[in-house]
């Protein structure tokens, strides 16, 4: 049988759905470290969601691994909150880089900036960068945690909190699927987590540098992340599923003020 089209470890999705709806985001963490144990990983980029997420793993000693993807490309801000979340948890965060090879033969055919070219060349430089070491990160894994929420586009209203991630193989969960901008940001500062300074900037996207601006008031969450773009191109491949195949991408609305 395809990969693509083997049936979910664990539960049915239903039943899971089932018990993941009424319970609080460590408890749904919890759950998934028992159902998947030592095959559930966790992909964190710093943002305000990934933080939470990683921050419950990280005090309750949960058995999920928690790894990030450096594209060589991200901030500096973004590379400062991953330095202050190692220092804060003392816990150790995997990193999945591009293949060298792909990127060196990238770089030499078409440039540093071939991405703002065309939707083509962005695409390339996304999968080399993120979805290919994303790949690697998830083979043979049984459960992707994701700090998704519902109201980060309309798009992710038509989403569930728990899937079944058919080009991964895998059980994908969203904890924080069903939280507000304003409690995800409560939690924080109840519980003193570091937080992208980037936000505090206007951003609502956090990605590569070259490709993120923060946004104007009024506009578009997703005017921030390649902003040269048509909207119905903005999508990079990590979160596109069997089902949701629209535009998508990784976002973190701040308050307006």
């Amino acid at each position: 049988m395809p990969a693509a089209l083997a049936a979910p470890v664990g539960p049915p999705l239903d039943d899971l759905r089932h018990q993941l709806t009424p319970a609080t985001a460590l408890e749904r963490l919890r759950l998934v470290a028992s159902l998947y144990p030592n095959s559930a990983v966790f992909s964190t980029s710093f943002g305000l969601e990934d933080q939470i997420i990683s921050h419950l793993i990280f005090e309750f000693d949960l058995p999920i691994r928690v790894f990030t993807l450096d594209t060589g490309r991200n901030f500096q801000e973004t590379y400062a909150t991953w330095n202050k979340t190692l220092l804060r948890y003392q816990k150790p965060i995997e990193v999945y880089a591009p293949r060298q090879e792909s990127l060196q033969a990238l770089l030499l055919e078409k440039g540093p900036n071939s991405f703002y070219e065309s939707v083509e060349n962005r695409k390339e430089c996304c999968h080399i960068r993120k979805v290919e070491p994303l790949n690697r990160a998830l083979a043979g894994q049984q459960a992707w945690v994701t700090g998704i929420r519902a109201e980060q586009s309309q798009n992710r209203q038509t989403m569930e909190p728990v899937e079944w991630d058919a080009p991964h193989n895998l059980i994908k969960v969203h904890p924080l699927f069903d939280w507000t901008w304003e409690e995800a940001v409560a939690f924080t500062q109840e519980h003193g987590i570091p937080v992208n300074t980037l936000h505090k900037q206007g951003f609502v996207s956090i990605g590569c540098a070259p490709c993120t601006r923060a946004i104007k008031p009024g506009e578009d969450f997703r005017a921030g992340r390649w902003w040269w773009e048509d909207l119905s191109a903005k999508e990079c491949g990590l979160h596109a599923t069997a089902h949701h195949n629209g535009p998508d991408p990784v976002v973190e609305p701040v308050p307006a003020n």
